[in-house]
């Protein structure tokens, strides 16, 4: 078998930028402050219960709080915040510092605000898994009624939907 195709971090990855994914940010409520991180692994789980699942980065800052965390915030991001995408993407960023919009929701977790939708989940499992952490949790209460387009991540860059 040619050695590009055997199993590699790096063939997983080039398969994976062909993939186009809804972008999401995490949140929660840590000890020392509000933490969060870009996703494109957010899934619907199930429907009765209402639960969805996420991976998270053992080695990942925001790791330590969504560890303990008993609720998260998942945000669906619109194709208008590719710079908030980034920020929360970025290592070392202070991501809830201006210009992020947020404020404190429901059962304490940081709500973005101008996102096309949110959910406020319970965690019921974290799931070791490589390199990663599967966080899987109950959706208590969300809103789906923000406006636009959602933003993508297609070839390792954030896109918008074309018609």
């Amino acid at each position: 078998m040619p050695a590009d195709l055997l199993a590699t971090p790096d063939l997983l990855r080039s398969v994976f930028r062909r993939h186009a994914a809804g972008v999401a940010v995490i949140t929660a409520r840590g000890d020392a402050g509000p933490v969060g991180f870009t996703a494109t692994s957010l899934a619907s789980v199930s429907a009765e219960p209402p639960l969805l699942s996420f991976g998270v980065g053992a080695g990942s800052s925001s790791w330590p709080a969504i560890a303990e965390a008993g609720h998260v915030g998942v945000h669906i991001l619109g194709e208008h915040q590719q710079e908030l995408a980034a920020t929360f993407a970025r290592s070392g960023a202070d991501r809830f510092a201006p210009p992020t919009a947020w404020h404190e929701g429901p059962e304490g977790v940081p709500v973005l605000d101008g996102v096309l939708a949110w959910l406020v989940g319970r965690v019921v499992t974290r799931v070791p898994a490589g390199d990663h952490r599967i966080v899987i949790a109950e959706v208590v209460l969300g809103d789906p009624t923000g406006t636009g387009r959602p933003l993508l991540y297609h070839q390792g860059r954030f896109n918008r939907l074309r018609d």
